[in-house]
């Protein structure tokens, strides 16, 4: 029985398993759209806990009180794809909406299973093995040559979990299994986002570039520049099918290597808003938040065209300065055009605690901006 006495007639309720900026954002389309927003945090600091008046505080274990959670909404997504896939399975089996599903979402949470999946559609990818042994391990090292890098399969992100091994002695160091990989010699790294709702209507964004610094992504391009048009297109009929084969419901991220004259490679998969979509919240018709809510309730999706013809984010990094708003001060007088978005989150080194978008049509003039103000906020420059 849905919890609705107090809605209007006919208005959709939507849950949220995590309760993490992603949720906090997709809060902001809801609202927009009328929808009511519900979230199961792990703890009432959690950034959506924040701002969702219906907030609901448990562990993603507890199968009983998600399953509680749950009954009260008409569709259950996600925030992150951690949410322990006996849940999942618990959820789906007990007749509960979830998308993307369980089925679709192993292959997100389990990067072996990714692996495994895109060789059977052909996708290209680069060479890799599931080492259960130091064995195996050192059987692919002396194949493929170091360096290589090192996956966990399991609850790797934000580039945790994920190590580049330079000889035997460091290969001697990792927990098995373990995901090995080639070190792909690649030019810059890609994004294409699709959202696919129940009835297979599909929407792709423009290819971006992600500029990438010690794991973690600081700034996205949009559209990725000086890509040839064939180029994008490859990329985003080859997200497009990932996608159908997947029956992927909602976002999808692939995230992709541009080897240059070479093909482009999927290195990961993302199944709900991607750090990759957040400049479409102000240079695209329709963002990633509001389509991903329009897929799980099977609304017809919004149009991915972008507003301007240069868009980019910057994430904002916690640096030595706790009181981001004082920040603000200096960052809003400097350029009034920028868009701020902040979490609600406690500063932390090099933690994700926000991020700015900026649309125009000067990619070089957008990225000084952007550069500025995310160096000006960490505490890196001073004026």
């Amino acid at each position: 029985m849905h919890a609705r006495s107090n809605l209007p007639t006919g208005t959709p309720v939507v849950g949220v398993l995590g309760a993490g900026q992603l949720a906090r954002m997709m809060a902001e389309s809801a609202s927009a759209l009328g929808v009511q927003f519900r979230v199961f945090a792990q703890s009432e600091s959690d950034s959506a806990a924040l701002v969702c008046a219906d907030t609901t505080v448990g562990e993603l274990t507890d199968a009983a009180a998600v399953f509680k959670f749950a009954q009260t909404v008409d569709v259950i997504t996600l925030d992150h794809e951690l949410v322990p896939a006996a849940t999942l399975e618990f959820l789906t089996q007990s007749g509960i909406k979830v998308y993307p599903t369980a089925a679709a979402i192993k292959f997100a949470a389990d990067k072996s299973a990714m692996r495994e999946k895109l060789k059977m559609l052909g996708a290209p990818m680069p060479n890799w093995v599931t080492a259960q042994n130091l064995n195996q391990a050192n059987q692919f090292a002396q194949e493929i040559g170091y360096p290589l890098i090192a996956k966990s399969p399991t609850g790797g992100y934000d580039g945790r979990g994920v190590w580049v091994i330079a000889d035997i002695a460091e290969l001697n160091t990792l927990t098995f299994p373990v995901l090995l990989e080639q070190k792909v010699k690649f030019e810059r790294e890609l994004a294409v986002l699709i959202v696919r709702s129940p009835h297979n209507q599909a929407v792709v964004y423009p290819v971006v570039e992600t500029v990438q610094q010690d794991g973690i992504c600081t700034q996205v391009l949009a559209p990725a520049p000086n890509l040839a048009e064939s180029r994008a297109i490859e990329a985003q009929q080859l997200a497009l099918q990932i996608a159908a084969e997947l029956d992927v419901i909602g976002v999808l991220a692939v995230e992709l290597f541009d080897t240059g004259s070479g093909p482009l490679l999927v290195n990961e998969l993302a199944m709900r808003p991607h750090n990759s979509g957040h400049w479409t919240q102000d240079g695209a018709s329709t963002s990633q938040f509001e389509n991903h809510l329009r897929a799980v309730l099977d609304l017809p999706l919004g149009s991915p065209t972008m507003t301007a013809p240069v868009t980019v984010m910057g994430n904002i990094l916690g640096g030595i300065h706790p009181d981001l708003h004082r920040g603000l001060l200096h960052c809003l007088a400097r350029d009034s055009e920028l868009k701020v978005h902040l979490y609600g989150k406690t500063v932390k080194p090099n933690r994700k605690v926000g991020h700015l978008n900026l649309t125009g049509s000067d990619l070089a003039d957008l990225q000084n901006r952007i550069s500025h103000a995310v160096d000006f906020l960490a505490g890196r420059i001073d004026e």
